[in-house]
């Protein structure tokens, strides 16, 4: 019933058993400084269980038992030979008996030249500490007073000085405020000075505080070193000294892996651009550099699977997101066949809608993607400001993919544009054209997808020891045994939610959307165009279109909805026909331009008109003649006459003018009537190259 070694408590007491006597037992007081070992009947034991008063309790130096010293260790040789002088009394099974006991004690002090009280105190520490050599190792941990604070009485504490003048300055509770005011307000910031710049802060403001304080009796910098290191937690330095996104971002603990939210495919989506460390050629001319195009990449956090992708020279943004988006929702087969890539379904299935959408608060914050949200029941979920570590399964395929092509790709953006003496430019460099690049990644896309080992992937308790960690053999595992979250919606449907929107007006010409007409079928049959008072029609619509066509847009009759009309483009808007949104709006920002400078010069010319005109109506009042001789009726009267005087001058003018035309005139070319040889000499172009026109 009761073991050797084990401790009880009675009467809030912790006692240990040290040996078996059949109906007694030898136990020691654990906590007591003068116990030592004594008998104790097991009746009495057992009477006390069943009264309540006596439990089994935890050792309290249990810890003793698992600790390893080093061969050559101090500590190591002090517990051995402290082990050797009891060692004749321990082994003595009738220890417990005082006069034993004392006698083997004598005799230990006559062999080994030690005394009574050391031998006492070995003696109780192995007993009440385990009865093991390792209970004899002493408590260094409480050598030193660590963490407690040093109280100097007559002299300044620590070693004195050897070369520098003076005997320094007692550390007392007016030294320490000034510390802790010059580490507060010039060390624990985010500006990251230098402890060096923060002494000398203090010593200004000792100064200030002891202004008849010499230079050599101002505290050192070892001293507030000193306080510094005692005072301050590493915790806390680190904190202070970080900038707090820095901190959330680069140096907080990691709680957390991207997997402990994810419940199979299709659970998240991360999205995410970078510009790519490589410059482009045009692929219609590849002599002219384009720069360096933007990736968007899309991956599914449960498998690692890229989603979808887009490449090309659209800045980070809506537009460009949605690309990707909607290539990540929608079958890959047709999208691969654009570069010559034959892949089938199964190779890459990542195909539908996910139950989120991981993205930075720039391209997907905002009402352009609430419909995906309405329509679908797809969440977007926002990263917080400057945290891109929110998606760093996304962030971190970035790297992977750039190292497959930057160290053979000519181009590579390094850290300096020219090397030093005779270097090139690295933007000369570029030889690979925007569709080879879309190939290459294309290509490291189908690789990651179907054969890149993920060799710190975070499994679950329930994936099999032979499950291959590539991200086609994780999304077919995951659909088969988890959640397999992906949906299927339409593809037209999906387009239209994803494509960016703007508030197109309705008018006799049409739906007008960034100054391009549009009309439909729908449009004419409610008659919204005919021309007439008595027309009622709305006066705006939602309209969603694709940056990249700009022959059709998306008329969204109803909020709320997925129903979409689709609208073309009207004559009067044909000289856009076949042109992209990004052409039109720059070919209308050139048109703008030229109108603003056409304008200018129109508005001089204008004012030098009205100039002129109100300069002939001036003179034409000037000599105008007096008509005070005729009455009002008589000169309205002599308008008809007046009028057929006019009219006759005017033909008479027109006949003058046609009679000297005719006499102008040259006579006609004569048209030889007999043929002339044929001339084969070199013709000459003499008036032709030096003439007038």
């Amino acid at each position: 019933m009761f073991r050797i070694n084990e401790v009880l408590s009675l009467d809030n007491q912790l006692y240990r058993i040290l040996a078996d006597l059949s109906e007694e037992l030898v136990w020691i007081s654990i906590e007591d400084k003068a116990a030592l070992p004594s008998v104790v009947s097991k009746t009495n034991l057992v009477n006390a269980i069943e009264r309540e008063i006596l439990t089994r309790a935890e050792d309290p130096f249990q810890i003793l038992s698992f600790r390893v010293l080093e061969d050559d260790s101090s500590a190591k040789v002090i517990r051995d030979k402290n082990y050797e002088l009891i060692k004749p009394i321990v082994l003595e099974p009738r220890f417990y008996v005082p006069k034993v006991r004392s006698s083997i004690i004598n005799r230990v002090i006559l062999e080994q030249g030690t005394t009574k009280k050391t031998l006492y105190f070995l003696l109780r520490r192995y007993w009440q500490r385990g009865q093991t050599p390792n209970a004899l190792i002493r408590d260094y941990k409480n050598s030193g007073g660590k963490g407690k604070v040093r109280v100097a009485k007559n002299k300044k504490l620590g070693r004195p000085r050897l070369h520098s003048p003076g005997i320094g300055v007692t550390v007392n509770a007016g030294v320490e405020k000034l510390f802790r005011i010059a580490i507060d307000r010039y060390l624990l910031t985010e500006k990251k000075h230098s402890f060096s710049y923060a002494h000398r802060r203090f010593q200004s403001l000792y100064a200030n505080y002891y202004p008849d304080s010499e230079e050599s009796a101002i505290p050192t910098k070892w001293q507030m070193l000193h306080f510094f290191k005692r005072e301050y937690s590493q915790i806390e330095k680190i904190q202070k000294r970080s900038n707090k996104i820095e901190y959330k971002k680069d140096v907080q603990p990691l709680n957390g892996t991207a997997n402990i939210q994810t419940l199979g495919p299709g659970s998240r989506f991360e999205i995410d651009a970078t510009i790519a460390d490589i410059y482009l050629v045009s692929d219609s001319d590849r002599k002219n550099i384009v720069g360096r195009p933007i990736v968007y990449i899309v991956i599914d956090v449960f498998s690692r699977m890229i989603a979808g992708l887009y490449i090309g020279f659209e800045n980070p943004s809506y537009a460009a997101a949605m690309q990707a988006l909607a290539m990540a929702l929608t079958d890959k087969v047709a999208y691969c066949k654009q570069y010559d890539f034959d892949i089938e379904a199964p190779d890459w299935p990542a195909t539908g809608l996910p139950d989120a959408v991981l993205a930075d608060r720039g391209e997907l914050l905002g009402h352009q993607i609430e419909s995906l949200e309405r329509s679908f029941s797809v969440r977007i979920e926002n990263t917080p400001p400057y945290r891109g570590d929110a998606k760093g399964v996304v962030e971190r395929y970035f790297r992977t993919v750039q190292a497959d092509f930057k160290p053979f790709a000519p181009g590579v953006v390094t850290e300096n544009k020219v090397k030093k003496r005779g270097g090139r430019d690295y933007r000369l460099d570029a030889v690979l054209t925007v569709r080879e690049f879309n190939e290459i990644i294309l290509e490291s896309v189908l690789f990651h997808n179907r054969f890149h080992v993920l060799k710190k992937y975070d499994r679950s308790i329930d994936m099999p020891a032979d499950l291959e960690m590539t991200p086609l053999s994780l999304w077919n595992w995951g659909v088969q045994h988890r959640t397999g979250r992906l949906r299927t919606a339409s593809e037209d449907a999906l387009r239209v939610s994803l494509f960016p929107r703007v508030k197109g007006t309705l008018s006799e010409l049409g739906l007008c959307v960034f100054g391009l007409y549009y009309t439909s079928q729908e449009i004419l049959k409610q008659g919204w165009l005919h021309r007439g008072k008595g027309i009622s029609k709305p006066e705006a619509f939602e309209v969603a279109y694709d940056p990249a066509v700009a022959d059709v847009v998306y008329l969204l009759p109803t909020k709320n909805s997925i129903e979409y009309w689709l609208c073309s483009l009207t004559d009067r808007s044909r000289e856009f026909r076949e042109c992209s949104f990004w052409d039109v709006w720059q070919i209308q920002a050139i048109q703008k331009s030229t109108i603003a400078k056409s304008k200018l010069v129109a508005d001089v010319k204008k004012r030098e008109l009205e100039d002129r005109i109100a300069e002939k109506i001036k003179n034409a009042q000037i000599q105008a003649p007096e008509t005070d001789t005729l009455s009002k009726s008589e000169r309205i009267t002599a308008i008809r006459k007046n009028r057929q005087q006019a009219k006759d001058q005017e033909r008479q003018t027109a006949k003058d003018l046609q009679q000297q035309s005719s006499k102008e005139k040259k006579s006609a070319n004569i048209i030889p009537l007999t043929q002339q040889p044929d001339d084969y000499s070199y013709p000459d172009f003499i008036d032709e190259l030096f003439g007038d026109d």
